[in-house]
């Protein structure tokens, strides 16, 4: 029996393999792995690993190793039809059958795969040739050495537009994939296509499952956007990735928050400080369906994803339009928080001038939607009239509204009544407290500089 290849792909990524093999064995977290008996052979120190990341488990006494597909096929006696069916069952997805239409599909995929890779390493490559020196040097003034650099496979893009093409060639990839995958741009007068990104130092993308698949680049010099991003190709939609992704995924499952930042170097600066369930929309707003992969990412429901923006005007208002996005699709265990740093301050600077300390204290101020929502509507309106309570009150309840499922609506309701009463209340005596924290010492520190 032939299944489509996308689908056991699909299948592969939609279940995690400690999951499943945690309902037939008791599994020991291990660091980013996790350990057992070895179900295939008799032993009493654990020697059999199970890695999420890359989705396959290793018997280091027996050899045992495989995928999720290979682990039920083996573990429960089933034949490989029968194991895909029972996955699918458990991850929920129709049984497909394959068509000839189908493998060609696939097969297309797995060359643009092998293609974007190449690229990648190119990229990778470029940065340290002569051509890349202003790429290296921007990534060296911003605090990355030579592993940090490797680690999040940076690259630089040189100016000449035929240097890829010309390399991708030699290694036997097609002019017209090349476009498909984004990488060249085919002029509108028919003229040979060119590089895409020119000139800028690139941070690749990857799926859910560590593959590049896309490109984000940064100019350095000369006319253009400051950045640009692959156009959606079969292998990328930038309205469902997220920069980060796949090792957030681990991160979260082992327990650490996970953190919307609003750019590449915002991410890689939190990661580096040890925030590695750090992640970032790619040129656009937060959208509905990478909302969706982040309470997909945390396995507790009593955790929640950080939004974190920058303290000034644009950064509030980014905040905003990230709440009005998530409000409709709010849960019971489903929400967020929403994190503002210090106005002139992004994760990248806050935390190369004052430490990761800074930047826990920033989460740990992080304020829930429902106060987020209040502020949004409430912000700069006036509250002297009875017509401007009534507005404010309009606002509240047509936003609140918004929101789909029933019990969480009322709860929100509740709450918006509760902080309108108390705003109409009498303020109680301000207090100040007794140890201002990493942050209070910032602010004292930029206003003592501004004084002088």
């Amino acid at each position: 029996m032939a299944f489509p290849p996308q689908f056991l792909e699909e299948l592969r990524t939609r279940l995690a393999l400690s999951d499943v093999v945690g309902k037939r064995l008791r599994l020991i977290r291990a660091g980013r792995e996790y350990k057992a008996p070895c179900p295939f052979h008799n032993e009493k120190s654990p020697s059999f690993y199970v890695n999420d990341q890359k989705g396959f488990f290793h018997c280091f006494g027996c050899g045992a190793h495989g995928d999720i597909i290979g682990f039920v096929m083996r573990h429960d006696n089933l034949a490989f039809p029968e194991a895909v069916e029972a996955l699918a069952g458990e991850a929920g997805l129709p049984v497909p059958r394959a068509t000839e239409e189908d493998k060609q599909r696939y097969e297309r995929r797995k060359t643009l795969h092998d293609l974007v890779e190449q690229a990648a390493r190119w990229f990778e490559q470029q940065l340290y040739a002569p051509a890349g020196r202003a790429g290296l040097e921007y990534f060296q003034r911003r605090g990355l050495d030579t592993d940090g650099m490797a680690r999040f496979r940076l690259g630089f893009a040189p100016g000449d537009s035929g240097a890829l093409r010309s390399q991708l060639l030699k290694q036997g990839f097609s002019e017209e994939d090349m476009v498909t995958a984004g990488l060249l741009k085919r002029p509108e007068d028919g003229r040979t296509p060119y590089s895409f990104f020119r000139n800028r130092v690139i941070f690749p993308v990857t799926d859910r499952r560590g593959r590049v698949v896309a490109f984000g680049g940064r100019i350095l010099e000369g006319d253009g956007p400051k950045y640009v991003n692959t156009a959606d190709t079969p292998l990328f939609h930038k309205g469902t990735l997220l920069y980060g992704l796949s090792r957030a995924r681990q991160a979260a499952a082992d327990g650490k928050p996970v953190i919307v930042a609003e750019g590449y170097m915002d991410v890689i600066a939190l990661v580096r400080a040890g925030f590695e369930g750090a992640v970032a929309p790619l040129g656009t707003a937060l959208t509905e369906t990478q909302v969706q992969e982040l309470w997909k990412l945390i396995p507790d429901a009593e955790k929640v994803p950080f939004l974190c923006f920058d303290g000034d005007n644009a950064g509030r208002r980014a905040a905003w339009r990230a709440v009005e996005r998530i409000l409709p699709h709010l849960a019971p265990g489903h929400s967020a928080r929403v994190a503002f740093l210090p106005e002139g301050e992004d994760p990248d600077s806050l935390i190369r001038l004052h430490g990761p300390r800074a930047m826990q204290e920033v989460l740990g101020e992080a304020i829930p939607l429902s106060e987020a929502v209040w502020r949004m509507e409430t912000e700069g309106k006036p509250t002297d009239t009875p017509e401007s309570k009534a507005a404010v009150k309009a606002a509240l309840d047509s936003r609140v509204g918004q929101i789909a499922d029933r019990d969480v609506q009322i709860f929100y309701r509740t709450e918006m009544r509760r902080r309108g009463s108390a705003a109409r209340a009498p303020s109680p005596p301000h207090r100040t407290a007794a140890c201002p924290g990493v942050l209070s010492l910032i602010h004292t520190c930029r206003a003592r500089r501004e004084d002088q």
